[in-house]
């Protein structure tokens, strides 16, 4: 048992050696210019890309306050409820957030389960991002200004079990979206923007 206890002492202080190291690395990286780690206490334009930012957008026919409102609304079955909470900005609508889809890893969109493990998750939410990028100008802009920098959400949750969104998940959703800006005909300049932009940010309670 003594074995034991200090092979799995070993093992946790290796781990929280390796969360340092890269706490430190990304620091680092954003001190030099060569990222940006997302979070909504941060300078510019960290804070204007994290889901708690009031970018509204539209989204298979419903309005979304922030990507936090989306996000969170997909863990409500009632489609009144997710309607509510689609429509809230980013601080409210961490508020709303719960762990009953964590037990059959199934979340809701229009009363339509999805599978929080699946390809069409991953789809599925990256279809909402491209709304918000093609819909707020605010938010494209912010990206875009991330050319050629690593993006990194050093506070996001990395099991996929345990949240609607990973660090992984989110920062590959958007380097896709910059990556393949330039690739795309320039079309975006028609598009009618739907929501003023007030300025405002919302803060993570």
């Amino acid at each position: 048992m003594i074995e034991k206890r200090h092979i799995a002492l070993y093992i946790n202080i290796v781990k929280n050696d390796a969360i340092m190291f890269r706490e430190l690395y990304i620091k680092w990286l954003v001190w030099r210019g060569k990222a940006v780690d997302i979070w909504s206490k941060s300078e510019y334009p960290a804070d204007v890309l994290s889901n708690l930012c009031s970018n509204g957008f539209r989204f298979d026919g419903m309005v979304c306050g922030s990507m936090e409102g989306f996000l969170q609304s997909l863990k409500q079955k009632d489609k009144d409820k997710q309607r509510q909470i689609c429509q809230m900005k980013g601080k409210n609508a961490k508020k709303m957030t719960s762990t009953g889809w964590q037990t059959d890893q199934i979340v809701w969109w229009k009363s339509n389960p999805i599978d929080r493990q699946s390809a069409d998750y991953y789809s599925f939410v990256s279809a909402a991002y491209l709304a918000m990028f093609e819909q707020n100008e605010r938010f494209r802009t912010a990206l875009m200004s991330t050319r050629g920098m690593r993006l990194f959400h050093s506070r996001g949750e990395q099991s996929p079990f345990k949240t609607i969104l990973t660090e992984h998940e989110l920062c590959q959703i958007l380097t896709d979206l910059r990556d393949n800006y330039d690739k795309r005909d320039k079309h975006l300049g028609s598009i009618k923007i739907v929501f003023e932009e007030d300025g405002t940010e919302e803060s993570e309670g």
